[in-house]
């Protein structure tokens, strides 16, 4: 996909394309570099529809739809998953461009009505039944089980996808490159993507008939629950109806409980992402027999010897309702720094993706390093770990060290220098903190 084309894009056609509601004549393109990069697209988009999620909960409900940690997790996770496409095409497009070129079969025109219509067709299928063995495949559910650690369901859960999770979902789709020409497959990649953005919320209750055929913030809410009735139900993207079809679909009755069956209890983003890695690791060699050990990664998150593939349902622990989700503890202070670094990181990260063509590939690792250690120490500061004010201070050291050698620089020239008095602020008072934290033992 070509960053170029997304000037092609109209503020009427984003705001269609969040709600698969553009037409064949207006998204069908001949090349796959003529194809917009949607997802980048529609960052404003995001921002948008969540300060209105967020007003309309306070009218509704007097209350944010949400917690700011949980926030700030959820999109730390969405710009980790994002990161990788800064230095090479996505390995979705990669095999699915190599099947097409050396496999393919027919083909079909790609400015065709019918083509764009069977495509949408092709790849949401193939998504419920990627989504399906991602929660039933324990080593695909180690990179999706990112997207379902949050407690909170709202527009920023969206957001909190999987380092991981490419690396396995282009197999259900390959086989659409037989006959499907690259660039209406990235199209409609895209476009289910942002579809399942608008449905992570509580503030949309019923849709009525559209409930029967649409994926809907009901049925997905269920998708998101741990309670029992929830587990592994409602993987559609889009379309509901393979749900019916599969045996997969479960209404919403009872309230729902979000997140983990066993929460992880940590805002820090490495742990969101690989902490189930890490557990199928240490149950690979603690469970004998090669058999066994060879269940471990391709049967269910909850199997072990002598169980179902998908373990034992009356093994999930029962939610009672009153479940208290997982919050950090550090001061209102804390939490607006967090917000404001959160913020300085989310405008270089924008910058970077704006003008990576133009970027050398060192500078363009440093940002890259510098956004992941940003995000990093954000976590640790809310989790208040032994380490986070030496992290902290190393970081704002970094931010500074980057900017004298010409690897980061302000939006806005003239902010230069008032960065970096504010960063040199932080290093004074973060190091201050480091020094009695060494002294005197963890911080607090």
């Amino acid at each position: 996909m070509n960053p170029e084309a997304q000037q092609d894009v109209s503020v009427s056609q984003g705001v269609r394309m969040m709600f698969y509601m553009m037409k064949p004549n207006e998204t069908s393109f001949q090349t796959l570099e003529e194809v917009p990069d949607y997802v980048k697209q529609a960052t404003p988009f995001f921002i948008s529809l969540m300060l209105l999620e967020l007003v309309v909960s306070w009218i509704l409900k007097g209350k944010a739809p949400g917690r700011l940690d949980d926030a700030l997790t959820s999109m730390s996770a969405g710009i980790l998953s994002r990161l990788p496409s800064l230095f090479s095409r996505s390995i979705e497009l990669t095999t699915y461009i190599y099947i097409w070129e050396n496999y393919r079969l027919i083909i079909l025109p790609w400015d065709s009505p019918w083509t764009w219509y069977l495509t949408f067709l092709g790849v949401d299928f193939g998504y419920y039944w990627f989504h399906r063995m991602a929660h039933e495949v324990n080593i695909m559910w180690a990179g999706h089980q990112t997207h379902h650690s949050s407690e909170d369901y709202n527009l920023s859960t969206a957001l909190r996808q999987s380092v991981f999770q490419i690396y396995t979902s282009w197999i259900f789709y390959s086989p659409l490159a037989l006959f499907i020409p690259p660039s209406v497959y990235a199209v409609h990649l895209q476009f289910n993507l942002l579809y399942q953005f608008w449905i992570h919320t509580e503030i949309i209750n019923n849709l009525g008939p559209l409930e029967l055929i649409l994926n809907t913030p009901s049925h997905h809410r269920v998708h998101h629950g741990r309670n029992r009735y929830c587990i592994d139900k409602n993987y559609a993207g889009v379309l509901i109806i393979w749900d019916r079809i599969f045996g997969t679909f479960e209404a919403e009755n009872e309230k729902v409980v979000y997140g983990l069956t066993h929460p992880i209890n940590t805002f820090e983003p490495f742990m969101v992402q690989c902490h189930h890695l890490v557990y199928i690791w240490t149950t690979f060699w603690a469970t004998p027999g090669f058999f066994n050990k060879f269940s471990v990664l391709f049967k269910g998150p909850g199997w072990s010897p002598g169980k179902p593939r998908l373990g034992l349902s009356e093994e999930i622990p029962e939610v009672t309702g009153k479940e208290v989700p997982f919050s950090s503890s550090v001061s209102h202070l804390l939490r607006i720094y967090a917000v404001v670094q959160f913020a300085l990181m989310l405008a270089f990260y924008e910058e970077t993706f704006a003008d990576k063509a133009a970027l050398s590939q060192v500078t363009l690792l440093l940002r890259v390093c510098f956004i992941i250690l940003t995000l990093t120490s954000i976590g640790f500061l809310l989790d208040q770990r032994p380490k986070a004010a030496i992290l902290e201070t190393f970081r704002c050291l970094v931010f500074l060290m980057l900017c004298r050698f010409g690897h980061l620089k302000p939006f806005t020239p003239s902010l230069s220098f008032a960065l970096e008095i504010f960063f040199s602020i932080c290093i004074a008072f973060w190091g201050v903190r480091s020094i009695k934290q060494l002294a005197s033992g963890p911080w607090k």
